[in-house]
């Protein structure tokens, strides 16, 4: 007898939330084409840590890959509710946006000797391999009907996008603060504020399966995330010291790592584990976009509108009023 399939019902909520997330994601589309990351290239060729924005932005295009080609990818394979495999899904492509967005940087900035020197830089540095590894490790364990591997891959990707990734974001957000690359910062801007999204659903959904374990499994799962985050962190210092070593910023990258860590946590329900500490403000100014409108139409032409991107606030993930 041939298997009998259903179909996502969207008019029967079968997931708290999902409708929410989904719809925001889809809210604030964008493509990187859209930004004229070319308005850089004068400051780039006086720049003086070139080394540097590289190798950050090969970190990251790095992450993504393995989070657009493996994490979302048997995430949405594995999670049982129709309209969360359809929010994680959407999340893998946006994650391939991001991928591809470092790639637009690099094309219009560097060389093509450049890149693949870089690329290969990638292939090679441990500590980008290992955190690389760990997580893809983490999402390739995954089993059918097994919940608790489930939770342990939402943990890892909540892991990847609320706080591996934060080590990267924090240069061009640093030197977008100042004015400096500041459209290759505006791309940047965007990432985040998607990854905000991603963190805070994939952390809700990771909610939803821990509250239905016993109190042992979940005493057990806390022990398991924290020692997983703890050697992560433990890497991601390093990683800091090694692509930031001709900045003099590595103190700064690790209290914003930290910062990003908590945040992590808190989106999936957990205690946090380092303590408060005030991260750089030149690089919270990066990332707030109050002040900017992002004109996705201009080059495609007069007669086009141009959209107004709202940034990301607490009031974005206000569900107090919803049933």
């Amino acid at each position: 007898m041939s298997k009998q399939y259903s179909a996502v019902n969207w008019n029967r909520p079968s997931s708290e939330l999902a409708q929410i997330f989904w719809d925001q994601q889809w809210r604030q589309i964008w493509f990187p084409e859209e930004i004229a990351v070319s308005k850089d290239i004068k400051q780039w060729k006086g720049f003086e840590h070139q080394e540097t924005y590289k190798k950050v932005f090969g970190g990251l295009t790095l992450l993504d890959t393995v989070q657009t080609n493996i994490g979302m990818n048997e995430i949405t394979r594995y999670i049982p509710d129709f309209q969360e495999k359809a929010v994680t899904s959407m999340f893998g492509a946006f994650e391939a946006i991001h991928a591809k967005s470092y790639s637009y940087i690099f094309t219009t900035l560097c060389t093509n000797e450049e890149i693949d020197e870089l690329f290969e830089w990638v292939k090679k540095n441990e500590f980008l391999q290992y955190k690389a590894n760990k997580i893809g490790d983490i999402y390739n364990a995954i089993e059918e009907g097994n919940k608790e591997s489930l939770w342990k891959a939402l943990f890892a990707s909540v892991m990847l996008e609320s706080f591996l990734f934060y080590s990267g974001f924090f240069y061009p957000l640093y030197l977008g603060g100042q004015g400096i690359l500041r459209n290759s910062a505006e791309v940047v801007s965007l990432i985040l504020r998607d990854e905000s999204i991603h963190g805070v659903a994939v952390g809700f959904f990771a909610q939803n399966i821990f509250n239905k374990f016993s109190k042992e499994t979940q005493d057990e799962l806390k022990i398991w995330g924290y020692e997983l985050l703890l050697d992560l962190y433990q890497n991601e210092m390093k990683y800091t010291d090694d692509i930031y070593a001709e900045t003099g910023l590595s103190p700064d990258v690790k209290a914003y790592v930290r910062y990003n860590a908590n945040k992590a946590l808190m989106n999936l329900g957990l205690d946090t584990m380092f303590p408060d500490e005030e991260v750089n403000p030149i690089v919270m100014n990066g990332i707030r976009n109050e002040g900017s409108t992002y004109d996705f139409f201009s080059q495609k032409g007069a007669t086009y509108a141009k959209a107004k991107v709202e940034p990301i606030n607490d009031d974005t993930f206000d569900f107090s009023n919803l049933n």
